[in-house]
């Protein structure tokens, strides 16, 4: 199937469906951009993740939306287009450390701001590199300390924060556990388990429906989903019909290794295959 054999699936309303399918600002080239909205709405996705800005080595994100001009600009063409935002990244973080940057709570604080003034209930934040807990286990009491204190921060505004991490799914329910705030859950990434070769299926309903406020649907970059061996995709769907879960799979990557900044191509190729199977 290509793209455009699927393009009338990837329109039409969905805003009661229990499943609905966004792409990542900053992996469809539009970082914090104003064409990301025009761009999803090329790739047929029903929203978009916006990210919060680079980080560097500045006390906080590079962000334009504490710009309230700029903030109106970004509600207002999604409301043109028909589409959401389902959520805000602090993508900073796949590099920098969460554990160990000084200024971590004024990130939180104007990450929270933002999402209040937008009106998007959920943040992702990834534990990168510098603080793979499985790799760095010596973080761990700062990274919980820093999360109990977001939490509560997000938990006062009624938002939520999803922490994306190197631990299997058991390692997941005990630091949340460990960290015991409502407002930090888990933003699965399917890619996680399956470059561990971790059962899929399995760490879904270990972590069980509660625990997962969203998911980044996809593998590392190879092939489309629809072409991944490493995916049952209607089976991934079962189970979490089966867990009672709903929500937002964000496509972060799945791009053809051959073509991988074909943006439109690949995220079309894959929002049409998520569609079909989740929204058919």
């Amino acid at each position: 199937m290509t793209w455009a054999d699927g393009d009338a699936a990837a329109t039409g309303s969905i805003e009661n469906h229990p499943y609905k399918i966004g792409v990542c600002d900053w992996m469809i080239l539009k970082r914090q951009k104003l064409g990301a909205f025009d761009r999803t709405k090329e790739i047929g996705a029903d929203g978009v993740e916006v990210d919060m800005g680079s980080l560097g080595k500045r006390d906080t994100f590079e962000s334009q939306l504490t710009d309230p001009v700029v903030r109106q600009q970004f509600l207002d063409k999604a409301r043109e287009l028909n589409l959401e935002i389902c959520s805000i990244a602090m993508s900073g973080f796949y590099a920098q450390s969460f554990a160990e940057r000084p200024t971590v709570p004024l990130m939180v604080q104007d990450t929270i701001t933002t999402m209040k003034a937008m009106k998007v209930k959920t943040a992702f934040l990834p534990l990168g590199v510098t603080c793979d807990l499985v790799q760095h286990p010596d973080l761990r009491p700062q990274v919980v300390e820093r999360l109990k204190a977001a939490g509560a921060k997000a938990h006062e505004a009624g938002l939520v924060i999803g922490i994306e991490t190197a631990l299997d799914a058991k390692g997941e329910v005990g630091l949340l556990e460990e960290i015991d705030s409502p407002a930090v859950n888990i933003y699965f990434n399917f890619a996680n388990a399956l470059q561990n070769d971790r059962d899929l299926y399995q760490e879904l309903r270990t972590l069980g429906k509660d625990r997962i406020c969203q998911i980044h649907a996809s593998n590392t970059d190879g092939v489309w989903l629809e072409n991944d061996p490493q995916i049952d995709m209607t089976k991934v769907k079962h189970t979490l019909d089966d867990m009672g879960w709903s929500g937002w799979l964000v496509v972060e990557r799945s791009r053809d290794g051959s073509d991988v900044r074909n943006v439109v191509r690949n995220y079309g190729a894959n929002v049409v295959y998520l569609k079909k199977v989740f929204q058919a």
